[in-house]
């Protein structure tokens, strides 16, 4: 594995539901893009997530706090 890769697949989020019924979507790296993990989080739960060689992206419905070496940014605003 390259250092890129490697350094990718060290990165974290941390995900902070700030209300009821968050969800997170794992999508599928690949030829087709498809769901492959979904959770729900409730106000104050958080959620640390990591890419891998299955987990291209991760979707975020609903109001939460997203940290990641890159800075921090709200959803559902």
């Amino acid at each position: 594995m390259d250092s890129n890769m490697e350094r990718i697949y060290e990165d974290y989020i941390v995900i902070k539901a700030e209300e009821n019924g968050v969800n997170i979507i794992g999508l599928t790296r690949g030829k087709d893009t498809k769901f492959h993990h979904t959770e729900k989080l409730d106000k104050g739960e958080v959620l640390i997530a990591q890419f891998t060689d299955n987990t291209s992206a991760i979707k975020i419905r609903g109001k939460a706090r997203i940290l990641s070496r890159h800075g921090e940014v709200y959803s559902g605003e």
